[in-house]
């Protein structure tokens, strides 16, 4: 399931690069060297950070010019595709390999870069009970993974090269796709150089006079399904449907508001409550208790060109188990084929607990 994600962003920034034939293009390398620490999110994961990991980002990215609307109306960004090794210098959790489809985004007179990442890592030592029963930060050696970059960035400082340095944070998890799945987060700083493979020539920036965006209330129906596991070792993994209606409404070019609701036919839970029945009687679970949900949430649409990128946050109003609270959050991507048909990849957690990767597909009217 996390190879498809990452296909799905693959795909998502391929057809971004896949520009008409007469548009100029630029592209750039860039290599930096970071070194952190891996933050304690969560106490369980205390006997894991032992040491600072270090590692190095690559990275190809194509520059944008404004041959499409949206990348004047979010400041021409850069579209790219990155490579992460980072060395944990932990046996226990090994080393991590990972593939991403990246945005880079400027400001301040594109002196400030800000790149978000998305894709798959592949993990060197991930748990076992018999092996590496250490490891509860990861319990699959694939994992989706997030990373962000927050930089300096200077180009063609010197016949195409330039400099760049700053933070950056690497998440990975594999969203309780398989138990345990504590995950990490890594805060580093980084330092490297970025070079122009067309020797710092220049491109003029093409600008448009701005349009108004209004549309009418729209509606939306959504089906999520995947996979996931209870935070019970070996419980087994279980599939899920979710159902979402909701209305949006268009504020401007870039952003539309929401108002749903959610219902939740979590496979997992039916086997959580049967254990808990067992296992735990003074917590009082029945095992015929109803596993389904359903909330209501608001949210929030930021569109970018064919993709946009959704959060939102809810509230269970039906809520026969107590599991992990009534709050909920769900963010991530969604691609438009058309006018109204879309695809969905979504993570679905509580707070900073996940619970699922969520694959849909939905219809705006």
């Amino acid at each position: 399931m996390n190879l498809r994600l990452f296909v799905f962003l693959l795909f998502s920034v391929s057809f971004c690069f896949s520009q008409e034939s007469t548009e100029l293009k630029k592209y750039t390398l860039d290599v930096n060297q970071f070194y952190g620490s891996i933050m304690l999110h969560n106490p369980d994961i205390s006997h894991l950070i032992s040491e600072h990991p270090n590692g190095v980002i690559l990275s190809y990215n194509r520059k944008t010019y404004g041959s499409k609307a949206w990348e004047e109306l979010y400041n021409y960004p850069d579209l790219g595709y990155s490579f992460i090794y980072q060395n944990t210098n932990n046996k226990t959790l090994g080393d991590n390999y990972g593939l991403y489809a990246h945005y880079n985004f400027y400001l301040l007179k594109r002196n400030l870069q800000l790149r978000i990442g998305q894709g798959i890592a592949y993990v060197t030592n991930p748990y076992d009970k018999v092996t590496n029963f250490r490891n509860n930060a990861y319990g699959s050696d694939v994992l989706s993974s997030t990373y962000l970059m927050f930089n300096y960035h200077k180009e063609n400082i010197f016949a195409g090269l330039g400099f760049k340095a700053g933070i950056s944070i690497m998440h990975y998890s594999n969203a309780n796709f398989r138990a345990p799945n504590t995950s990490t987060n890594t805060l580093a700083f980084n330092a490297g150089l970025v070079y122009d493979l067309d020797g710092g020539t220049e491109i003029e920036y093409v600008h448009r006079e701005k349009e108004k965006v209004t549309e009418p209330l729209r509606y939306n129906f959504a089906l999520r399904t995947g996979l996931n596991e209870s935070d019970v070792i070996d419980s087994g993994q279980y599939g899920f449907v979710v159902l979402s209606a909701y209305a949006d409404k268009r504020l401007g070019r870039k952003s539309a508001i929401q108002l749903g609701t959610d219902v939740y036919f979590s496979n997992f839970l039916k086997e959580l409550i049967r254990y808990q029945s067992i296992a735990f009687p003074e917590n009082n679970v029945a095992a015929d208790d109803d596993y389904k949900r359903v909330g209501v949430f608001v949210g929030h649409e930021l569109f970018i060109n064919k993709m946009s990128i959704i959060s939102q946050l809810g509230y269970y109003v039906y809520y026969p188990f107590d599991f992990e609270g009534r709050m909920y959050n769900r963010m991530g991507l969604k691609r438009y084929f058309g006018d109204k048909m879309y695809g969905a990849i979504t993570l679905k957690s509580h707070g900073a607990k996940a619970e699922a990767v969520e694959f849909g597909i939905g219809i705006r009217l």
